[in-house]
């Protein structure tokens, strides 16, 4: 008998662990229906039944219980070589320095905590971190890497695109009560639109939305940052994305009032000079941040609906 390929050996494992198949397809970024297949695929190649179902979860069949054995072995046999492997490339990097320069907001609400996972997974570096919003504004003198919000190409450097984001309105919970209460776009004529530029993507928001521009605003804020304080604290609804938004979107701060989403006149990018790219400790963060943009974006997608589900039930 061939041997089944290692991706169905992954999903079976994951859901003879998990005991169901909406679990292990949130654990693999993949649809319920895609790991469905994978286990019928699987199957079907051996010939024999490894799951029976039992209520609303799906118990291991004898076939699946010897083969759980051995798949779980392998799989972490294989963990513990990609743990080897990335701990001797962090290893043989030597004692680097890096200095990594990001948008103020952008660090605060998703880099900076993830630096620090950087750096337990690789302590023979170093991080240094400086703060710039814009390609113009880095101090390419010191900044070996940058997160910058914007639009390539830049002449010299090398860029790689780490989210691309959407753009929807954001709010206080208690701006969806009241008399004036945000359920619908004619709504956002009685509020203050927060905003970080001259007003256009909000121009370009309610446009696509079909209306002409409606709201008030008598201040502009340089610093995005303060856009969305003052959102949290209801003076105001803000148009802001689903990166910088997620963590105050899980924690029940902000609230998405509607469902319209557009895409952001600008994103964020990953840049740094074409002569530096293959410098082995700059390679090295470079792709472990795209891996983590990744798995931020997959994550932020699962919340979308979550926090739709939430405003909704405030209302």
């Amino acid at each position: 008998m061939s041997l089944p390929p290692l991706n169905a050996l992954r999903v079976f494992e994951c859901v003879a662990r998990l005991g169901h198949l909406g679990a292990a397809a949130a654990e693999l970024h993949v649809t319920p229906g895609a790991v469905s297949q994978q286990i019928k695929s699987l199957q079907l190649s051996l010939g024999v039944e490894l799951f029976e179902k039992r209520g609303r979860r799906l118990a291991l069949t004898e076939y699946g219980s010897i083969l759980q054995r051995s798949a779980r072995k392998a799989m972490e046999s294989i963990s513990r070589g990609v743990q080897e492997v990335a701990a001797e490339k962090s290893a043989n990097l030597g004692k680097g320095v890096l200095t990594i320069s990001m948008p103020q907001v952008h660090g605060v609400t998703w880099l900076a905590t993830r630096l620090f996972k950087f750096m337990e997974e690789s302590r023979s570096m170093t991080l240094n971190v400086v703060t710039a919003s814009r390609f113009a504004a880095v101090d390419w003198r010191k900044a070996d890497v940058a997160i910058v919000y914007g639009m390539p190409p830049w002449a010299g450097f090398w860029s790689h695109l780490l989210h691309g984001i959407r753009m929807t309105p954001v709010c206080s919970p208690q701006l969806l009560r009241g008399p004036h209460a945000v359920r619908e776009m004619s709504d956002l004529a009685y509020h203050r639109l927060l905003h970080e530029d001259d007003g256009l993507q909000w121009r370009r928001y309610q446009a696509a939305a079909g209306i002409e521009y409606a709201g008030f605003s008598d201040v502009y804020f340089d610093d995005f940052g303060i856009v969305l304080q003052a959102a949290r604290d209801g003076y105001g609804i803000a148009l802001s994305d689903e990166i910088v938004s997620q963590r105050d979107l899980d924690e029940g701060r902000l609230v998405q009032p509607l469902a319209l989403t557009v895409p952001a006149m600008h994103n964020y990018y990953c840049v740094c000079p074409e002569s530096t790219r293959e410098r082995a400790e700059v390679a090295y963060f470079i792709d472990w941040l795209l891996a983590e943009a990744t798995l931020a974006t997959d994550s932020s997608r699962r919340g979308q609906s979550w926090s739709m589900h939430q405003a909704n039930d405030v209302t």
